[in-house]
C-alpha cells in the first residue's frame, strides 16, 4: 500500500517513508491510497485473539511493507508484558446498560497516547533502517500535555534518535509538566513555550518544513519525523483499539456480530476520533461518531455548520489536552470527504492560514452530518459529571472522559439513541488530581502539592493511584527553559549540538 499527499495526490511513498518523514515535504499528512477492507468474517476471526495479536492483523493491512517479523517484533515489543498494568491493554467498563468505557490509559504514562506511543519507536527505527539507513531521527514534539510524556517514554534511549517536546508553558496540568520536565534519558529534551499549544503546533511544523533547517541537519546526519499524530506511525495503531473493543463486546455478548455501535470521543487535534473513523470506514459496525470539545469548541461548532474559525477566545480548562482551536488531523477528513481533491484542501489550509477560518461545500458538509454528532461542555458540567458518576455509578472519570460522558448524555437526551455505546476514556483520574477532587469532594486543595492532591483522591476513593505518578515524587526537574515561537527554531538546533 501508498500513501499520498493531502496537498499533492501526485506524491505516492511507501508507509515506512511515510513514518520515516512524519509530514510531506508540502505541508500536507501523509494518508493511504485506500482504505483497506475488514469483513465481518475477519472481526469473526480476531475474538478468541488478544489484543497483541489484533494488532498484528489490522496492522498489517495498512503496512504492506513490514514484513511479518518486523510487525510481530514492534507489536510486541509496543506491548510487552508489564508495559501495561491490565493484561487485556484496552479493557471495557460497563457503567450503565449499553454504554461502555474504553479505558486507553493503563499504559505507562497513563494516558491514551501510550496506545501508540510505545509501538512508534519500534514503527519507526524498523521504517528508517528500510528508508534513511543510519541517519538520526530527530523527533519535534508539539504537545497540550499527553502526548510529550507518552512520546519521551516512548522514544528515551532509543539509539539513533533524539525528541524534543514543546509544551505550553500554563497549558498542562502540574502532573502533567512534571511527568515532562522529570524524563529520564539522554537523547531527551522538554522546552515551554510562552502561548498556547496551537502556537506550539504551528511552530513545530514550520520547522518541519523549513529547508534551511533541514539542510542544516542533513549536514549533521540527521533528518526530522513526528510523534505527534500528525505521523501515520502514531495514527494507524489507534485504529486497532476500536476494533478490538467492538470484538470484546461481540465475544462478551454484549453486541451480535455485524450489529452498530456508536463511538464517543472527547477530541481536540482531531486524531483520536479519525482513527475511529477509518475503523469505520474498513467496514467496523459504527453508526454514529460523536465528537466532544470542552470550551474550546472550533470542532463542534464546525461539525454542525462546515464553518471552521479558529477566531475566537482560547480558553484554559480543566481538559488541557483538548485546548487547541487548530485541529490539525481534520486535514485528513476533509481529503477523504473531498473525494481526494488536493486542490480543495491546499485551498482550505491556506484560507485557515491567512484568515484562522475556511467553509466546506454543501456536499461535505451532508457527508460531516451523516458522519457526526458533536457537543461541548464547560467546566462546571465537567465536574458536576465527575462527581455525579462517581457517587451514582461508583465510576471515577477524568476531566477529559467526562466532557465525554456529558455531550453523549446530551446526545441521548437530545436523540433518544441507545446504540450500544463506546465511549473513549482518556486518561488516568490521577493525571487531574484537583480537579477531580474538587468534584468528588469538594475539598478546598489550596496549599497542598499534587502528591498531596494524588493521595487524598486515593483516600476519600478508595482508589489506588497508578504507581507511575506517585513514583514522580522521588524525581528531579531536569526541564525548566522556556521559548516563544519565534525562537524555536534556535531552541532546536541549540538542543542538537548545531549552530
Amino acid at each position: 500500500m501508498m500513501y499520498q499527499s493531502t496537498r499533492d495526490s501526485g506524491v505516492a511513498v511507501s508507509s515506512a517513508q511515510a513514518i520515516t518523514q512524519g509530514i510531506s515535504a508540502d505541508g500536507g499528512l501523509f494518508v493511504p491510497q485506500s482504505i483497506p477492507e475488514l469483513t465481518n468474517e475477519e472481526i469473526k476471526a480476531l475474538l478468541p485473539l488478544s489484543y497483541v495479536e489484533r494488532a498484528k492483523a489490522v496492522l498489517a493491512k495498512f503496512l504492506t511493507d513490514f514484513t511479518k517479523e518486523e510487525l510481530d517484533a514492534c507489536v510486541s515489543g509496543a506491548y510487552a508484558p508489564g508495559k501495561f498494568d491490565d493484561e487485556s491493554v484496552a479493557p471495557l467498563a460497563e457503567i450503565a446498560p449499553g454504554v461502555y468505557m474504553l479505558e486507553l490509559w493503563h499504559g505507562p504514562t497513563c494516558a491514551f497516547k501510550d496506545m501508540a506511543l510505545q509501538m512508534l519507536p519500534f514503527l519507526l527505527t524498523t521504517a528508517s533502517r528500510k528508508t534513511v539507513g543510519d541517519k538520526t531521527i530527530v523527533i519535534l514534539v508539539a504537545t497540550s500535555g499527553d502526548t510529550g510524556k507518552a512520546a519521551l517514554e516512548g522514544f528515551k534511549d532509543v539509539d539513533g534518535t533524539k525528541i524534543l517536546v514543546f509544551y505550553p508553558q500554563d497549558g498542562v496540568s502540574p502532573m502533567q509538566k512534571l511527568q515532562m520536565t522529570t524524563q529520564e534519558g539522554g537523547n531527551v529534551g522538554v522546552c515551554a513555550i510562552k502561548g498556547n499549544f496551537d502556537d506550539a503546533q504551528t511552530g513545530v511544523k514550520a520547522i518541519f518544513t523549513d529547508e534551511a533547517v533541514a539542510k542544516k541537519l542533513k549536514q549533521h546526519g540527521m533528518l526530522f519525523s513526528s510523534a505527534n499524530s500528525i505521523n501515520w506511525g502514531r495514527l494507524a495503531p489507534q485504529i486497532v483499539y476500536y476494533i478490538s473493543a467492538y470484538c470484546d463486546l461481540v465475544k462478551e455478548g454484549k453486541v451480535t456480530l455485524g450489529d452498530p455501535i456508536n463511538i464517543v470521543v472527547p477530541t481536540g487535534n482531531f486524531g483520536n476520533i479519525l482513527a475511529a473513523y477509518y475503523a469505520k470506514s474498513m467496514g467496523l459496525p459504527v453508526a454514529k461518531l460523536i465528537c466532544a470539545s470542552n470550551s474550546n469548541n472550533v470542532l463542534t461548532d464546525f461539525l454542525k455548520t462546515g464553518v471552521y474559525d479558529r477566531n475566537r477566545p482560547f480558553f484554559t480548562t480543566v481538559s488541557p489536552s483538548m485546548d487547541i482551536l487548530i485541529s490539525s488531523n481534520l486535514e485528513r477528513l476533509l481529503y477523504d470527504l473531498s473525494g481526494r481533491d488536493d486542490k480543495k484542501i491546499r485551498g482550505y489550509m491556506e484560507s485557515l492560514a491567512k484568515t484562522g477560518r475556511y467553509e466546506v461545500d454543501d456536499a461535505i458538509k451532508a457527508k460531516l452530518n451523516a458522519l457526526f454528532c458533536a457537543g461541548f461542555c464547560d467546566d462546571t458540567a465537567t465536574k458536576e459529571t465527575i462527581g455525579e458518576t462517581f457517587q451514582s455509578r461508583g465510576y471515577l472519570c477524568d476531566t477529559h472522559t467526562a466532557v465525554a460522558l456529558h455531550v453523549y448524555e446530551q446526545y441521548v437526551a437530545d436523540t433518544g439513541d441507545k446504540t450500544p455505546t463506546v465511549i473513549a476514556s482518556t486518561a488516568s483520574p490521577f493525571k487531574f488530581s484537583a480537579s477531580v477532587l474538587d468534584a468528588v469532594a469538594k475539598e478546598d486543595v489550596t496549599g497542598m502539592d499534587e502528591f498531596s492532591k494524588v493521595a487524598e483522591l486515593s483516600r476519600c476513593t478508595k482508589l489506588e493511584a497508578p504507581q507511575a505518578l506517585a513514583s514522580l515524587k522521588d524525581k528531579a526537574v531536569r526541564f525548566e527553559d522556556v521559548c516563544t515561537k519565534d525562537t524555536m527554531e534556535r531552541v532546536v538546533l541549540s538542543m542538537l549540538g548545531i549552530s
